[in-house]
């Protein structure tokens, strides 16, 4: 069994589509495992909504997607993020509202929880020091743990022996051997990189070796940003997309 790993779609469709694309070409997958936000920012919230659904796909909710509709006030956000949700919001369906209503914040799946920022605190928490994932490993019993919300491709190592949790970038193109170790894992975002590479990041996991792959995937930038100014989408957003910022 092979599970593509995403997170932060972000109403990217063009981002989705070169990642779907790319995960065909590798052999396919035979799940989604989506980390959430998958609306919030972009231009294509319907869309990419749709397209999700039409795989057979797990989903957790991100804050973007409970601003979207109304579980959590835009208030919350930053001005630019804030106009966003309001203006994702009013591009929903009846349908795309009901689905997004009933993500759940973590879920199950052989040895792994999925949450969107992390086990701790699924909406809001940013795991981005070993410091903050040491505390998470508590949060949650499987053997690992799958992030996004932070949009940097990142791993944390628990050593329960020292009482100690490391910190590593998570590198492209190579397998890693999850093995025994207890890790956190968050593949980067699709929609939104924010690690100074503008290229869409995803991870494949094979479960029959329980090795991982990240990999990044180039997209025409262009197109969605264009797509952003022409809907009236805050210049800030469209612009840090070919900065990856």
């Amino acid at each position: 069994m092979r599970y593509a790993i995403l997170a932060d779609i972000h109403a990217n469709l063009a981002a989705f589509q070169a990642v779907l694309d790319d995960i065909k070409a590798k052999g396919g997958a035979d799940q989604i495992w989506c980390l959430g936000d998958v609306v919030g920012y972009g231009p294509d919230p319907h869309q990419c909504l749709e397209l999700l659904q039409s795989y057979d796909h797990l989903c957790v909710a991100g804050n973007h997607d409970w601003a979207a509709v109304g579980k959590i006030d835009p208030v919350d956000f930053n001005p630019d993020a804030a106009a966003a949700a309001r203006w994702t919001a009013r591009q929903l369906t009846a349908e795309d509202i009901a689905y997004l209503e009933n993500l759940p914040l973590t879920l199950s799946t052989d040895d792994f929880t999925l949450a969107h920022g992390s086990p701790r605190d699924p909406i809001w928490e940013y795991l981005l020091s070993s410091a903050a994932a040491k505390d998470s490993f508590r949060h949650f019993q499987s053997q690992y743990c799958l992030v996004g919300h932070s949009h940097v491709p990142l791993l944390f190592m628990l050593n329960a022996e020292r009482d100690t949790c490391l910190a590593f970038g998570l590198p492209a193109d190579i397998p890693l051997e999850l093995g025994g170790r207890r890790l956190i894992l968050n593949p980067g975002g699709v929609g939104q990189p924010r690690d100074g590479d503008p290229r869409a990041a995803y991870a494949l996991y094979h479960a029959d070796s329980r090795a991982l792959y990240h990999y990044r995937i180039p997209y025409d930038i262009k197109t969605t940003q264009r797509k952003m100014l022409d809907l009236g989408l805050p210049y800030s957003l469209a612009s840090r997309l070919s900065l990856g910022l």
